[in-house]
Formats: structure tokens, C-alpha cells, sequence
């Protein structure tokens, strides 16, 4: 009897399993990300120590400060200011190990804490990745305009980063 049900009404049968699927889905994929609000990130930001902190011990012109802090200082730094959107799971989970992952990599806060030879490493791979455009990441300036940096911005960093370099000498004290 059943296939002759399915038989006579196909479409009808059709349309509403496909309509069932669809929204048993749509409430699956809605109590899913309900679900996920409770797992929060920790947004708190490590004491930040001045005498260790990169722009303290290198006293940048203001101009370049501001690009430090406006373009890397959120993920390479103990000062990250959290977006209202770092609210949303699992936006916050991705934008949570990114930050972890950068102050990994670099973390000016720290910068007392980095030996000569990699404070000098550090600083290389600045001005590298300032120059060839990989900082700040493509997709931070969607959401943080401030830290679009102008080619003549880029320009400046990486000159300053470079003369910084050159200035702490850390190759040479690194030999001595």
C-alpha cells in the first residue's frame, strides 16, 4: 500500500521530505551555534612588563608607533584589543589561535626576553614581511582599517625597521 501512496503523490511526498531535511537542518546548523556560545575564549591579556616591551626599548618616532600599534601590536603583542565580533563562536576560536599563533612567532612585549640572535632574526623577518606585504595578513585591514598601511607607509616601517636593526648591532654583540 505504501508504494501505492508514493506512487499516486510523488512530488508531494518529494517536496515535503525535502522540506523536513531542509529545515532539520536549518535547526541542527541553529542549535549548533547556539551550543557553541558557551564555550567562551579567554580574552585576558598577559601583564605587560614596559622595561621588556619593543616600542619602550626602541623609542620609535610617533609615526612609526602608531603603525606598530595600529598593524601588529593586536596579534604580536600582550596588548590585543578584542573585536566585538571575538564574541561569536567560532569566529572567536579562529581569531583566538591566530592571536596565540602570532604572539608565538613575535611577541613585542617580550622583546627584552629575545637573545641577540633572535631579536636580529626577528627584525630580519619584519621588515621582510612588511616589505613583501605578508603584515599584517590580508584579511586584518577588513576589519581593522586603521592598520592599512600606504606603500609609503610600508616604506617607512620597513626603513625603520632596517636602521633599527643596524642600530642594535646584535650581530656583532652576538660574536663578541
Amino acid at each position: 500500500m505504501p508504494v501505492a501512496l508514493t506512487h499516486h503523490f510523488p512530488n508531494q511526498t518529494l517536496d515535503k521530505m525535502k522540506s523536513i531535511t531542509k529545515k532539520n537542518i536549518l535547526m541542527l546548523v541553529a542549535g549548533l551555534f547556539i551550543i557553541a556560545q558557551f564555550f567562551r575564549i579567554d580574552k585576558t591579556n598577559p601583564n605587560v612588563e614596559p622595561a621588556k616591551d619593543f616600542i619602550a626599548l626602541t623609542q620609535p618616532p610617533l609615526e612609526v608607533e602608531n603603525m606598530l600599534r595600529s598593524a601588529c601590536y593586536d596579534c604580536h603583542s600582550h596588548e590585543t584589543s578584542y573585536p566585538w565580533y571575538s564574541n561569536l563562536a567560532p569566529v572567536s576560536w579562529w581569531l583566538k589561535n591566530h592571536v596565540n599563533e602570532g604572539r608565538e612567532h613575535l611577541n613585542f612585549s617580550v622583546w627584552a626576553d629575545y637573545n641577540a640572535k633572535k631579536a636580529d632574526h626577528k627584525l630580519e623577518e619584519c621588515f621582510e614581511e612588511v616589505a613583501k606585504e605578508g603584515m599584517p595578513l590580508k584579511s586584518y585591514p577588513l576589519t581593522h582599517p586603521e592598520a592599512r598601511l600606504s606603500e609609503e607607509q610600508r616604506a617607512k616601517l620597513v626603513t625603520w625597521f632596517k636602521q633599527t636593526r643596524q642600530q642594535l648591532n646584535y650581530q656583532k654583540e652576538e660574536s663578541k
